[in-house]
């Protein structure tokens, strides 16, 4: 009875500080990161060695949690408002992944013509934005990865995705990237995210995914 209540307070504990709204995301993650550790290292204390054992697990845990917690740096926070700002109005897509990377979702109508693999005007600027401050960053690793849509054979669709690829690196490479920090791939129609029957997910399906990451954060696969 008493673990239960001690695991029903640090539940608690977890809600109030993980939505605290003058807190940063980084604090916030430290929080909810915290929270979650102090509960399972109480449970399995508790389990282990009664009150004792849960009130040592929980401290324990807390600890655990807030390292785990605490991976989305201040760095890459920076970097996704930066981009979440430079890509207002075009189309494009930053978010966090669950693995923590900072994706970057270009729609080919955002970022390339038609059935072309030429870095379009709109696209450009954005890159030049993603680049900023990665020049002189010898951690930050990039991932860009092309799709299409299931128009067309696999003979063309997937060089088309490969090279979409290509000509990405190849702009943040011209903007002073290593390349040796960038990896590309290309899926042609193999990983659709929307349905290819419509001409909006046709829309959707014909795109390129680019994925910053911190050494820690595993590649994306």
């Amino acid at each position: 009875m008493k673990l239960q209540r001690t695991t029903i307070a640090l539940t608690a504990t977890l809600v109030l500080l993980g939505g605290c709204a003058n807190m940063s995301q980084e604090q916030q993650d430290t929080a909810k990161g915290a929270g979650i550790g102090a509960v399972g290292g109480a449970v399995i204390g508790g389990l282990i060695g009664g009150k004792s054992g849960a009130a040592a697990g929980a401290a324990i845990g807390g600890v655990g949690g807030a390292v785990a917690g605490n991976i989305w740096s201040k760095k890459m926070q920076d970097k996704q408002a930066a981009m979440e700002q430079s890509t207002k109005g075009t189309g494009i897509d930053v978010s966090r992944t669950p693995d923590n990377q900072l994706k970057v979702n270009v729609p080919s109508d955002s970022g390339f013509a038609v059935g072309k693999a030429d870095v379009q005007p709109q696209l450009r600027n954005v890159l030049d934005s993603f680049s900023s401050g990665l020049t002189n960053d010898p951690n930050m690793l990039i991932t860009v990865i092309g799709h299409t849509d299931s128009s067309g054979t696999d003979a063309i669709n997937n060089p088309l995705s490969v090279n979409r690829a290509q000509s990405v690196k190849d702009y943040l490479v011209s903007r002073g990237v290593p390349a040796s920090r960038i990896a590309i791939a290309g899926e042609g129609s193999r990983q659709p995210v929307a349905d290819n029957s419509t001409a909006a997910g046709r829309a959707q399906n014909r795109r390129v995914e680019i994925f910053l990451r911190e050494p820690q954060a595993p590649a994306k696969t």
